[in-house]
């Protein structure tokens, strides 16, 4: 399954699998997300399928979201690789 991402207000849905061939898609409707909205959330339910690509993709915008001071919630059980990089991520 391709990737899809669906909307309402600052609620987003992934569906598919975020890879390095989807990546650009994530990338694209996440571009500049903070500078619109100071509240971000992303359920990852759907998300059938992640590698280090779409994880890396992820992290960058968490990073974003702590250095524009925005918040962002990831919700629902996706892959395990995603909670294994933030769990493992030092807190600062």
């Amino acid at each position: 399954m391709n990737l899809k991402i669906t909307n309402c207000n600052n609620f987003f849905k992934i569906k598919g699998i975020l890879n390095r061939r989807s990546i650009h898609l994530f990338q694209e409707e996440f571009r500049n997300i903070f500078d619109r909205v100071s509240t971000l959330t992303i359920s990852i339910e759907e998300l059938e399928d992640i590698d280090s690509y779409g994880v890396n993709a992820i992290a960058k915008l968490h990073n974003e979201s702590i250095t524009k001071e925005k918040n962002l919630s990831i919700i629902g059980y996706g892959q395990k690789g995603l909670y294994r990089h933030f769990k493992s991520a030092k807190a600062n």
